[in-house]
């Protein structure tokens, strides 16, 4: 088991690419703690991951909050051996169209909460830890009126690469997972209903080499990977998992005679 007696805190771990690292840390002897905003899947989670998870209803934004999350996961597990700062939301910022309270309401949840979870996480990580940022391909397509959301997944690259310096002298790898179109709950404020989830994944497939969304398991496998022993010289890494859409472009369905 690759992560045999280590203590693994993922935020935003109610659904989607949380939930489903979750599930690949615990087969891997992990000691879990998820947090969720939304108190009926962070439920739904519990009931799906069995007793050995402790689930912490938290809203991150709340950065007073924070210390008190930290506390409570390392008083149940004892200290952090790697941190998942999963935690983050969507959203179309149109530049024309767009208030000041959904530009920042975007910035905060996706990076300024970011910050200060690993801020309160860091006097309680062990030597050695393994902190993991999740950044978006949406940060190098330059997709029109997702400006907010570009922006925070673009700071957060820096911010993967700036905390790598900053905390090797304490033995601390920081390494970012970047997900293409994904499976996830993320798009159901574009596509409410099956049958424009449908259509959606039909468009967003042609511009994918692979030809197809990637799966929450996917990602969560390289989780796995930056979080384990494997990863030991590995730090301010990104590994991208898009199935080609950033590497390879001209590959998608779209360009294909």
């Amino acid at each position: 088991m690759r992560l045999k007696n280590k203590t693994a805190l993922i935020t935003g771990g109610n659904s989607g690419i949380g939930l489903a690292t979750a599930r690949r840390f615990l087969a891997e002897g992990a000691r879990v703690v998820i947090t969720g905003r939304n108190s009926e899947t962070l439920a739904l989670a519990a009931a799906e991951l069995g007793s050995d998870v402790l689930t912490i209803q938290a809203d991150l934004n709340d950065i007073t909050a924070l210390e008190g999350v930290i506390q409570t996961a390392v008083e149940a597990l004892g200290p952090i051996d790697i941190l998942f700062a999963n935690a983050g939301i969507g959203g179309v910022t149109p530049v024309a169209q767009t208030s000041l309270e959904a530009f920042e309401g975007i910035l905060r949840t996706n990076l300024t909460s970011v910050f200060f979870t690993i801020q309160a996480a860091l006097p309680h990580l062990n030597q050695g830890a393994s902190i993991i940022l999740n950044g978006s391909v949406i940060a190098k397509l330059g997709t029109p009126g997702w400006g907010a959301y570009a922006a925070s997944k673009g700071a957060i690259r820096s911010l993967t690469r700036v905390l790598a310096a900053e905390l090797a002298p304490q033995g601390i790898r920081v390494n970012q997972v970047t997900p293409g179109a994904t499976q996830t709950p993320i798009w159901s404020g574009l596509a409410p209903d099956q049958a424009s989830r449908q259509a959606l994944d039909q468009r967003l497939s042609l511009s994918i080499p692979n030809g197809r969304l990637g799966e929450a398991e996917e990602v969560a496998n390289v989780a796995l990977f930056l979080a384990s022993d494997e990863a030991l010289h590995i730090t301010a890494a990104e590994i991208t998992v898009d199935g080609g859409s950033t590497g390879a472009p001209m590959g998608a369905p779209v360009y294909r005679a």
